[in-house]
């Protein structure tokens, strides 16, 4: 069902004790603004209105960008001074101006909200024929929360604040999660009659339920669960939202067919895609972009980001594959290796202590243990190429730019700097030298004999 959003981001977020907006800061990898406007857009909102304080400039910025990204348009409506949720929602008047529908308000610091959640709430409203469909929720402890004061016939008949409430009231398990669904335009002509004539001076939009209710209007509820409706507002409550996140993403991947062996202990990202029959390891950390194909599996304490993979690869333990990282299919990355801006053919290795950045290698090369493609030269960046089916020796420097031949060999503690032909070997250290009886003199000369 279509539906416009207003989204609330015009606090301040002083919990947060943040140079950054409270709306930007992150979850999973995504601001939290930006779980608001993906569920919202993703549950049916055709129309999309973020209420930003004056002089948000940041969170302008992110509100275009997303919308830029979508091929969509986000309107962001200031809200200056500041004088409560029902104001709030009248800054968006404007950009309302000849909608009639259903308006869902939410908030840009409850981002676990699910897009189900909108569609279902603007489903009630329409269902209900009411003016207006409030969320509520049962917490374990109904403590501070505002309860819903259900009639008989189980239409809303006010919202009480816990401070106002009687004990009656007061034991009431059923509370307010702050979203609505409201009947545009007429809930906007309900609240520019509400006053400001309470402790705070501020127009509440939990009043707009007496005002329709006055009006003659019924006032629905639709409940969910609490986990779905925590709000941040600090940042210990922003790590407890990051563990209801962490714990959907990953049931999610092993829904979708793979393997977490200690779940508890990954952490993924947004958009992190496990393909079926990957197996993850404990302690494995996913940053953004990474797309691991079928049968892969990456072992315990690895970091990945920025990363696709083919199937069947092997990963880890300890290995770190940075942004642009593209593994072939059967390639095979070890233990302490690290991998930046690097493509690597199918069934490639490098099993062992090495970097390998700024490359292309292609399919069945090795690269031995503690290679390092020098690809800085103190200014700029530069490409090294491995052949097909090369064998780069341990203690390897290839000095980029620099290309090894297909089948090429390059000798042990070789320092490559010019191109070395297909088939070619290439050594560069320094032919070994024996003194005979020297180690015996090195160390009489020193006052030590052996024992």
């Amino acid at each position: 069902m279509e539906f416009a959003v207003i989204i609330l981001a015009a606090g301040q977020g002083k919990r947060m004790k943040s140079a950054l907006p409270k709306p930007l800061h992150r979850l999973g990898g995504k601001p939290l603004l930006g779980w608001a406007l993906d569920a919202s857009a993703l549950g049916g909102a055709t129309r999309q209105i973020v209420i930003t304080p004056k002089g948000a400039n940041a969170v302008t910025d992110f509100i275009r960008d997303w919308g830029d990204a979508r091929g969509t348009s986000v309107t962001a409506a200031v809200q200056d001074p500041p004088m409560g949720t029902g104001h709030a929602v009248e800054c968006a008047a404007d950009a309302l101006k000849g909608f009639s529908g259903i308006g869902i308000v939410t908030y840009a610091d409850t981002p676990l909200l699910r897009a189900d959640t909108f569609s279902a709430l603007a489903t009630r409203l329409e269902e209900s024929g009411a003016a207006v469909t409030c969320l509520g929720f049962r917490p374990r402890n109904p403590a501070g929360y505002g309860r819903l004061v259900t009639g008989s016939d189980g239409s809303l008949d006010r919202i009480v604040e816990e401070k106002d409430a009687s004990d009656d009231e007061k034991s009431i398990g059923l509370v307010n999660a702050g979203m609505m669904a409201l009947r545009l335009p007429l809930c906007l002509d309900l609240l520019s009659g509400i006053g400001s004539s309470n402790a705070q001076g501020e127009k509440y939009l939990t009043d707009v339920v007496a005002a329709a209710r006055g009006e003659g209007h019924t006032v629905s509820i639709m409940e969910t669960d609490e986990a779905e409706v925590m709000g941040v507002n600090d940042r210990a409550d922003l790590a407890k939202a990051e563990g209801i996140l962490q714990d959907r993403l990953r049931l999610a991947a092993m829904e979708s067919g793979a393997t977490l062996v200690a779940p508890e202990t990954v952490h993924l990202h947004f958009d992190t895609i496990l393909e079926q029959d990957v197996v993850i390891e404990p302690h494995v950390v996913f940053g953004p972009g990474v797309r691991i194909g079928n049968g892969t599996e990456i072992r315990a304490f690895s970091h990945l980001e920025g990363v696709t993979t083919g199937t069947c690869c092997v990963i880890g333990p300890y290995a770190r594959l940075r942004p642009g990282t593209e593994l072939g299919e059967g390639v095979r990355i070890g233990n302490f290796v690290e991998t930046k801006n690097t493509r690597m053919g199918d069934l490639a290795k490098a099993n062992h202590l090495s970097y390998v950045g700024d490359s292309i290698v292609g399919e069945q090369a090795n690269i031995g243990a503690g290679t390092i493609t020098c690809n800085y030269d103190g200014v700029s960046k530069h490409q090294t190429r491995i052949g097909s089916h090369a064998f780069i020796g341990s203690n390897t420097a290839l000095v980029a730019p620099v290309t090894v031949g297909d089948r090429a060999m390059i000798g042990a503690g070789s320092t490559i700097s010019r191109d070395v032909a297909d088939d070619a070997l290439a050594v560069t250290r320094a032919d070994q030298r024996q003194i005979r009886d020297g180690a015996t003199r090195f160390k009489e000369k020193r006052g030590k004999t052996s024992s």
